[in-house]
This record gives structure tokens, C-alpha cells and sequence, in this order.
């Protein structure tokens, strides 16, 4: 039976006050609290500001428990700027400076360019071909190429089957349900998530799945009933898979993340989530 692993695209959110954290909870401490209700994060912050640095990881490693896992994607330096070409080092910096983490590293995440098509493959088989053995990693690809089940797609999964790397599926379909109308959030969110197919399969044992939410909870019900069949299986089947839960402006991103593991429950044996110490202050008032 494998394990499972629920999280959100980050820790460090003050909208979460009141709610996942307690009204007053300090940054300084929001890891430590996030990391007592959900086992995983996404990490995108490395991915725009590159590799943290040395005290800020040493604080990271203080404040996660040993279960838990750090997803940090690779910086867009090394795959939108520089495409994969000529990375070795800045890459083997970036590993070493996760150094105090690495035994709480999920799938390190290579987020590839929209226009990274099958003719550049051979840059991330040449990634692939050096990365670390204990490391774990993922990629998602945005390019359109890669969603239409032709030789392209052939080629890529074959591909992360022979080096036992997971493809990232992102499951935007609850999201672009509806037009946005005149709701900034999902105007915003619709015109920055890149509008692709669902292709649902785990070429190795930790498959990722990135569902970004609608504000209607009955929308993201509707498409997440078959993600919890799907989930279930890879579990009994000895896989870890990850989820993890975006909304529009990812204000309510814990509630609806709870609401998941529940209906998953219903199929699966999960560890209980705890409460969220913000709801539970607030109801004694």
C-alpha cells in the first residue's frame, strides 16, 4: 500500500489567518503550523527566485517534520531562460543548497516553457540522464504538442518511463468550466493557467496532479469524484501520489484541499487531517 500526500502551492499566506492559521499566527511561523495539517507543498517560490538561501533553508529543515515533503519546482532561469542548455552547474548548486532537505524532498519539479516542444527533448533527456539517483522529479509540459496522444507524447512518456520520472498533470477543467464573467479572480486565474487537455497517467511512482479549483464547490466536486477513484488505486497500487489544491485567488485553497481528503476518505483509509487552528479559535466566540 503506498502513502499519500495532500498540499497547497504554498505556506506563506496572510488570507489564510483565521482560517488554516490562528488570527495572529506570525509569518516567521506559518511553515510549522502548515506543515501540522498538510504533508506536502508545492513550492513555486523557487521557481521565480531561484535557489534560497543557506539560513532559509536551515529554518525550513527546523520547521518541517520528517514526513513531510518539500515539491520546489527549478527556477525558470534553468528552464525557460536558459532551456535546460548548459545548466550543470547552477543545477548542482540548486540541489546542493536543498542539501539540509534532502530527506524531506518530494519530486523536484521541471516546469518546461509553452514552446518547449519535442525537437528540444534531447536538452531534458541529457537533465534526466545526471540527475541525482535520491532525488526524486517530475515534469510538466505545457507544450500542445504534447497533449495530442501522436508521436510527440509517445516520445516524451516513453521517455520519463525509462528514467521512473512522474509527468505532472495539471487539471484546469473545473476552472475553465464557466466564463469568467465579471469575477476578477477568475479572469485573473483563466488568463494565466495554460488551457490544455487532461492526460491522466503515471509513467512512475510518485504521480503528481495539480487541480486548480472554480469558486463554485459543486463545479470542483463534479471533477474531482473521478480523481478519487484514480488516487485510490495508485495507492493500493504501492504508488505515493501527490495533490495539490489551487483556487482562483487560493483564499479558500486549505477548505477546499479538506474537503478532498474527505471524499477520498470515503474510498481510501487516510490519516485524519487535523482542524484548522484559525476555525477552531474562532468558534469559541
Amino acid at each position: 500500500m503506498g502513502e499519500f500526500h495532500l498540499g497547497l502551492p504554498m505556506w506563506a499566506n496572510s488570507d489564510w489567518r483565521g482560517g488554516l492559521y490562528a488570527p495572529h499566527t506570525p509569518s516567521e511561523t506559518f511553515l510549522e503550523e502548515y506543515a501540522r495539517v498538510f504533508s506536502c507543498v508545492e513550492g513555486n517560490t523557487t521557481f521565480y527566485s531561484g535557489a534560497p538561501r543557506e539560513e532559509v533553508v536551515l529554518a525550513w529543515a527546523r520547521q518541517a517534520p520528517t514526513d513531510f515533503r518539500f515539491c520546489f519546482k527549478l527556477p525558470a532561469r534553468l528552464t525557460h531562460d536558459k532551456r535546460l542548455v548548459g545548466i550543470t552547474d547552477e543545477l548542482d548548486d540548486f540541489i546542493a543548497r536543498l542539501a539540509p532537505l534532502h530527506d524531506r524532498l518530494g519530486p523536484l519539479m521541471i516546469q518546461l516553457p509553452r514552446d518547449f516542444g519535442a525537437d528540444e527533448l534531447p536538452s531534458l533527456i541529457g537533465l534526466l540522464e545526471r540527475w541525482p539517483s535520491k532525488i526524486p522529479c517530475a515534469v510538466e509540459v505545457r507544450a500542445s504538442e504534447f497533449f495530442h496522444k501522436g508521436d510527440a507524447e509517445r516520445q516524451l512518456n516513453r521517455l520519463l518511463i525509462t528514467h521512473h520520472v512522474d509527468r505532472v498533470m495539471l487539471d484546469i477543467r473545473a476552472l475553465f468550466s464557466t466564463p469568467p464573467g465579471n469575477d476578477p479572480r477568475l479572469l485573473k486565474a483563466q488568463g494565466e493557467k495554460p488551457k490544455r487537455p487532461l492526460h491522466v497517467l503515471s509513467t512512475a511512482e510518485t504521480p503528481i496532479v495539480r487541480f486548480i479549483g472554480h469558486l463554485d464547490k459543486t463545479i470542483n466536486e463534479r471533477y474531482f469524484r473521478a480523481w478519487s477513484e484514480r488516487l485510490s488505486l495508485w495507492i493500493k497500487q504501492g504508488k505515493t501520489p501527490f495533490l495539490f489544491v489551487h483556487t482562483p485567488d487560493n483564499r479558500q485553497a486549505p477548505q477546499l484541499a479538506r474537503h478532498f481528503h474527505s471524499m477520498l476518505s470515503s474510498l481510501q483509509s487516510l490519516p485524519t487531517l487535523p482542524r484548522f487552528p484559525g476555525e477552531r479559535q474562532t468558534s469559541l466566540f
